[in-house]
């Protein structure tokens, strides 16, 4: 007995202006099933998804959902029909309760809303998830794992036989993704078809049934994931073998770049001392809620804090905003690259020198100087653009964060903070990223790493400082650099006395 697919790509091309960005798309997803779509940015997953949703029309091609050819003409269609996307970046509405967000845009009752029904069935939508979770609290009170579960029990609500879920465990920690796809798993059980879109993949060996890699719009694999390693699927993403992932460790000099005494972030970080040395990669690790972002955040001058004493290439430094900080040699990458790293609005342009601008300003700006310096940055940090003149949105995930790099860089500083710096950027951008980094460490650069990757710590740093509730708990290097001891240290096994120093060996 033939099983008929959940949905049927045919075909599908998608041309914006002369340029076309998806090149006959032909797959198929099975009926119940958790199918992954994996690519390097820029490759047509976020594309191709959008047309599936209804949110844009494919140029030509055909979308065939369970046997019959179909349609969308907006996402209200295309959810109709039972196909939900959830979008890497939550769509709620913070002051409205869990139950008002799941029936928004559909609410039950007329002239009068019939909250009472609508917390009835939410509470319902929770429970099928397992969740106990009060439909009338308001969304803005919830964990991001919490708006996450919102989010699917929307979608279940809306009657999804076909759940698209783009980087969802981006802002999870290790524990919270096992519950997720403990939940993936069992509505896949229960008939709803899984497209997963990921990154990493080491998720999508141990999630998916079957995989699909796009490749600058083309399908290059689809089948079983079964037998498929991480490294396997990396090659096909990238198109070829793909090198060692992390370059060789250089060695620190002994010229130190930053050294702090005594910093305290209220309600985040407590005493804390480091040293880091020019040339050196310094990572810092820890569970989320360790105060790893906040105790940078202080010394920034992004939050209120106090400190003993902080020196920038040896040269004390007084640092209470984050302009005085680039002033003083020391720059930061924040996580969250869309919401404080980007105007993602503006042009490729203003977000290079935005932290420069007096240098293009004398006193009128000086447009051209901009441009040649954006064209300058495009090429040096490889930043992947079909034109100059287009909007931060415009770029994919990795490009953004590659402009989001070279924008800091513009100060030439001595020491860069890097939080998250490959969070949603794909294989191939996150070598390329690497190698910078390695490249910046030897001219001379303090670099500092805050990463949840402990793949990616261990793989670019010399030496890790493990931060658990406020606390560096350990410093370590050489043979001390594992899984394993990293682990222990965050989670309270383990502690070391000379983390209180954390002064390099």
């Amino acid at each position: 007995m033939t099983i008929t697919p959940a949905v049927q790509f045919r075909e599908i091309t998608k041309s914006f202006g002369p340029v076309e960005v998806l090149h006959g798309v032909s797959f198929d997803i099975g009926a119940a099933e958790i199918h992954a779509l994996i690519g390097e940015n820029g490759a047509g997953k976020s594309t191709l998804m959008k047309i599936l949703g209804g949110y844009q029309p494919q140029t030509s091609g055909e979308i065939v959902l369970e046997g019959q050819p179909v349609t969308f003409r907006s996402s209200r269609d295309a959810e109709g029909r039972g196909v939900v996307l959830i979008h890497q970046e939550f769509n709620l509405a913070d002051d409205l309760s869990v139950a008002q967000n799941i029936f928004l845009g559909r609410e039950l009752g007329g002239a009068l809303l019939n909250d009472a029904e609508m917390n009835r069935q939410a509470r319902a939508a929770l429970t099928r998830l397992d969740v106990q979770l009060d439909p009338r609290v308001k969304v803005k009170d919830l964990s991001v794992p919490q708006k996450q579960l919102v989010e699917i029990a929307k979608a279940l609500a809306r009657n999804a036989r076909v759940l698209v879920m783009d980087e969802p465990t981006a802002t999870l920690t290790n524990r919270e993704t096992d519950v997720l796809f403990a939940l993936i798993r069992r509505l896949r059980d229960d008939g709803v078809t899984i497209l997963y879109i990921s990154h990493k993949l080491d998720e999508v060996q141990a999630l998916a049934d079957s995989v699909t890699v796009l490749r600058d719009g083309a399908v290059v694999f689809s089948g079983p994931a079964a037998g498929k390693t991480p490294h396997d699927l990396a090659n096909l993403m990238v198109g070829r073998e793909l090198e060692e992932m992390f370059p060789d460790k250089g060695q620190p000099a002994e010229k130190e770049a930053l050294h702090v005494e005594g910093l305290d972030v209220p309600g985040w970080a407590h005493d804390i001392n480091f040293t880091l040395r020019a040339g050196e990669v310094l990572g810092f690790a820890g569970l989320v809620g360790s105060g790893r972002t906040e105790l940078f955040e202080g010394l920034l001058g992004l939050r209120r804090h106090t400190v003993r004493q902080v020196r920038v290439a040896g040269r004390p430094t007084r640092i209470d905003s984050p302009g005085k900080a680039a002033n003083a040699g020391v720059v930061y990458l924040s996580e969250d690259r869309k919401g404080k790293g980007l105007l993602v609005d503006f042009q490729l342009r203003p977000n290079l020198t935005l932290m420069t601008l007096e240098e293009y300003a004398r006193p009128l700006l000086d447009i051209g100087a901009e441009t040649r310096a954006l064209a300058g940055a495009v090429k040096t940090y490889g930043i992947r653009t079909g034109r100059l003149d287009v909007p931060a949105s415009a770029l994919s995930g990795g490009n953004q964060q590659k402009l989001a790099l070279a924008r800091i860089l513009e100060v030439d500083p001595d020491v860069i903070v890097l939080d998250e710096p490959t969070r949603g950027v794909d294989v191939g951008a996150k070598r390329e990223i690497y190698l910078l980094i390695q490249a910046l460490a030897a001219a001379g650069k303090g670099i500092i790493v805050i990463s949840s990757e402990l793949t990616e710590l261990l793989g670019l740093c010399q030496r890790l400082l493990v931060v658990r509730e406020g606390r560096v708990v350990g410093n370590l290097t050489g043979s001390e650099l594992t899984e394993q001891e990293v682990i222990q240290y965050a989670t309270g096994l383990k502690a070391n006395s000379s983390a209180l120093e954390a002064a390099p060996r």
